[in-house]
């Protein structure tokens, strides 16, 4: 019942913004095939980091809060819906620092966003692990969970910045292969990491931290004048 409620508003409102909405064609015709350029590259690298990153937190910080603290799925599920209210209040902020800071011609506001979420990360994942080692607290595993999943708001910064580094009709087929960089981290990671978090799951999240600290060395390397 709660799948054919969903599925039918959805569909339902999909029809009606079909028939209410007039129809826009874009500004800048876009390619049609799939589009891989060597200046892209530093995007591409980011986006794979950002694939990896994601599935730290949707995989293992879920098996931390269950396997080492006995959450069960009320709580999980309680968990998860304070996450997306602290979303709808705090992501909107968030993506107004995004604009203030990255509405220059030059990457700068870009860069600061990614250094910080990063950098953030680089914490969290550290704090997993000497949650999971040393037993530092319920309480303090939630909250990084909730931290944690803020700092994705923050990913606006890698669009935006995209924005000032692409022809106008690359944009339509570069995200499409950007998605597919950021999902073959998605499908690779959790696999390989599964075996590694039944030997160490402390190791899990130390290597996260290592992960965080590449995308943070690329966040270094976005430049000044993107053009």
């Amino acid at each position: 019942a709660v799948y054919l409620a969903s599925g039918g508003f959805t569909a339902a409102v999909a029809l009606f913004c079909l028939f209410a909405y007039p129809q826009f064609e874009a500004p800048n015709p876009q390619i049609k095939r799939m589009v891989l350029r060597r200046r892209y590259w530093l995007y591409y690298a980011l986006q794979f980091m950002a694939g990896a990153r994601r599935q730290i937190f949707v995989v293992f910080a879920g098996f931390m809060m269950v396997e080492r603290f006995g959450f069960d799925v009320h709580e999980v599920t309680a968990l998860f819906l304070i996450n997306l209210v602290a979303n709808m209040i705090f992501a909107p902020l968030l993506g107004r620092a995004v604009a203030r800071f990255g509405r220059a011609v030059h990457a700068y506001g870009e860069r600061r966003t990614l250094l910080f979420e990063y950098a953030g990360l680089v914490v969290v994942f550290l704090a997993y692990g000497g949650i999971y080692m040393f037993g530092w607290g319920v309480a303090l595993a939630a909250t990084l969970y909730v931290v944690d999943h803020l700092l994705f708001s923050l990913a606006l910064a890698l669009k935006t910045y995209f924005q000032k580094i692409a022809d106008p009709g690359d944009i339509a087929p570069t995200s499409a292969v950007a998605f597919t960089i950021n999902h073959i981290a998605a499908v690779v990671l959790p696999f390989l990491l599964g075996y590694l978090w039944l030997v160490s799951p402390g190791a899990v999240f130390g290597l996260a931290a290592g992960m965080a600290l590449i995308s943070l060395s690329l966040a270094l390397m976005i430049p000044r004048h993107p053009a």
